[in-house]
């Protein structure tokens, strides 16, 4: 057993304790339950064996450093993705964080260490696979970066597609014209779209073809070329539509596919294009694989505990 006293010395010590969204304390003791911690002013005592003690004393300078040098919103995530050993890929990756100032100039940022992932995959690939839970951010992030593209004149347009199978409703049952049958299908797309892009330029955007919401159906027999095309929800597409869809790939196109495994609504007998593309591509050139999990939701604190309770039902099943 060993007695430190950690000084909090690099920045100033009300930045790193006084935080009105959680108590860093508390968090830190989550992590290490065997090493005893007491606040003291400036400084935290940490009683415990001493290769723990070594090991958060290099996780607490780590997350120092990025709280003095980083300018971005410091939140229970990135705390506990530092004190769990990821400090040093933040850190390397904290300038990628801002993606572009959407409506408003709010600063649209990748939170997370997996989110940080998604953005640079498309800095050396063409096509990216972002696979996890709800609320981890997947498609969020991936919009942020096509909105960017189209800002920065890489691509030309944006296509959003999301295979229309939710609910065991179809599209024909729905009233109203095709618009009014896709919005309902649509409109998580449209929600993060309103944060980037000003109404009345998105209408218009819309209108004129720049950004298309589309059914995945729709992608069937076209070439896609300059455009940044999302497919959501691909954990709802079948063999046949995940390999038509990846097949579209034209010139100058960045590809985009979202899907939660956990969350299939297709008929039991048939199988997740999303799950099948995972297997069959992961070691092909220029395209990768983003995995995200639980630490990446930065919804209700409660959706983390709802993930792990399915998971332990369907870990028994």
């Amino acid at each position: 057993m060993k007695k430190i006293e950690y000084f909090i010395n690099q920045i100033h010590p009300s930045d790193f304790f006084d935080k009105k969204d959680y108590d860093l304390v508390s968090l830190i003791k989550k992590q290490f339950i065997k090493i005893k911690i007491i606040s003291k002013g400036d400084r935290l005592i940490l009683e415990g064996d001493e290769s723990l003690t070594t090991q958060l004393i290099i996780r607490l300078d780590t997350l120092m450093l990025f709280m003095k040098n980083s300018n971005n919103i410091i939140n229970k995530t990135l705390i506990n993705s530092m004190l769990s050993g990821n400090g040093k890929d933040l850190i390397k990756s904290s300038q990628s964080r801002l993606i572009l100032h959407g409506v408003g100039k709010k600063p649209i940022k990748a939170h997370t260490i997996n989110q940080i992932k998604i953005v640079e995959a498309f800095e050396n690939n063409d096509m990216v696979f972002a696979i996890g839970p709800a609320g981890t951010g997947k498609t969020y992030t991936g919009i942020a970066v096509a909105v960017k593209a189209l800002k920065d004149k890489a691509v030309k347009k944006i296509i959003l597609t999301r295979p229309a199978v939710e609910a065991g409703e179809s599209l024909g049952f729905l009233p109203g014209d095709l618009k009014d049958k896709l919005d309902p299908y649509m409109q998580p797309l449209y929600d993060s779209l309103k944060e980037m892009i000003a109404i009345e330029k998105l209408e218009d955007h819309i209108k004129r073809g720049v950004i298309e919401i589309a059914p995945l159906a729709y992608m069937r027999g076209r070439t896609l070329d300059n455009a940044f095309v999302i497919l959501d929800e691909g954990q709802n597409a079948t063999h046949n539509q995940m390999k038509m869809f990846l097949t579209r790939m034209g010139n100058n196109a960045k590809f985009m596919i979202t899907g939660d495994p956990g969350q299939i609504d297709l008929a039991k007998k048939t199988i997740s294009g999303l799950k099948e593309a995972g297997i069959m591509l992961e070691n092909i050139k220029g395209i990768k694989i983003v995995h995200l999990d639980d630490s990446d939701v930065l919804r209700h604190e409660v959706v983390k505990r709802i993930i792990d309770a399915y998971k332990k039902i369907e870990k028994e099943n």
